[in-house]
């Protein structure tokens, strides 16, 4: 599986579009904890204010990406207006995950810069005004294509800021980490993961500290615990879920999980579960 798609297919991404079309004036959007926040300016002009010091003047078909959104407003003039499609966007279970970690505060690429984008937005548009059955779910899908197109840019032209998706954008430690991603249960050493990446030891060792942020060890941990979130949330229980992801015993298992999330596992799955509820 492909660097990006294995990630994917821990953090799922869930679109919900709540818009499309006209608006004039002024629009407020509260802090989001749980959500990313899509703004997709079809036809401007417009002003993005708080999510960038000064704002953003938008005056030509722009996607703009919040994945960690503070509190904004979206103004456009009162009378012109502006056609956008505005989106909800989830990476998993919402809240921090090691996609939306990975990326600037706001990402705002011209569509022009986004191949492909012509052809979704003439489907987004034929869904979105065409009283048709499953309109809700195809535009949603439809959004979800565009994110991903847009994971790939960022990328491809190095716009995250470390993390995950920095790493995944490395052509060597790409190797380390897909080879890690898709086999936590495996006792990766240090040497291991550098032969995957065709480094010596140290080359590698630095090399993962400056460009992911942290050490290959803590990155294997992290990921490790993630992995058992998604079997604890399907109902696995603790003790198999530990061993699919490396460790010997539950009491091993608790422990890193404890140090990455500050809860023993049954805790955070019972405050998952109130959550979700």
């Amino acid at each position: 599986m492909d660097r990006l798609s294995l990630l994917l297919q821990r953090f799922a991404i869930q679109a919900g579009v709540f818009h499309v079309g006209r608006i004039c004036g002024v629009h407020h959007f509260e802090r989001d904890a749980w959500c990313g926040h899509v703004h997709l300016i079809k036809r401007g002009p417009a002003r993005l204010s708080g999510g960038e010091p000064g704002g953003l003047l938008i005056d030509e078909p722009t996607l703009v990406f919040m994945p960690r959104p503070e509190a904004h407003q979206l103004i456009t003039g009162e009378h012109e207006g502006a056609d956008v499609v505005c989106a909800n966007i989830r990476f998993g279970v919402g809240g921090a995950n090691p996609i939306s970690d990975s990326l600037p505060s706001v990402v705002q690429i011209r569509l022009a810069d986004l191949p492909g984008s012509a052809a979704l937005l003439a489907l987004l548009d034929e869904e979105a005004f065409t009283p048709l059955s499953g309109r809700q779910a195809a535009l949603d899908r439809l959004c979800e294509v565009l994110l991903i197109r847009l994971l790939r840019h960022c990328m491809d032209r190095g716009l995250t800021q470390g993390g995950t998706l920095a790493g995944l954008a490395d052509p060597r430690l790409s190797k380390a980490l897909v080879a890690m991603h898709e086999r936590p249960e495996v006792d990766w050493g240090l040497e291991a993961m550098a032969e995957h990446a065709g480094m010596s030891r140290a080359r590698f060792a630095v090399r993962f500290r400056a460009v992911v942020g942290c050490t290959p060890g803590e990155h294997l941990a992290a990921w490790r615990v993630t992995v058992a979130q998604g079997l604890l949330r399907a109902g696995r229980p603790m003790r198999l879920a530990a061993l699919e992801v490396g460790y010997g015993s539950a009491s091993a298992f608790t422990r890193a999980f404890s140090r990455h999330v500050g809860l023993s596992p049954s805790a955070w799955l019972k405050r998952h579960r109130a959550q979700a509820g």
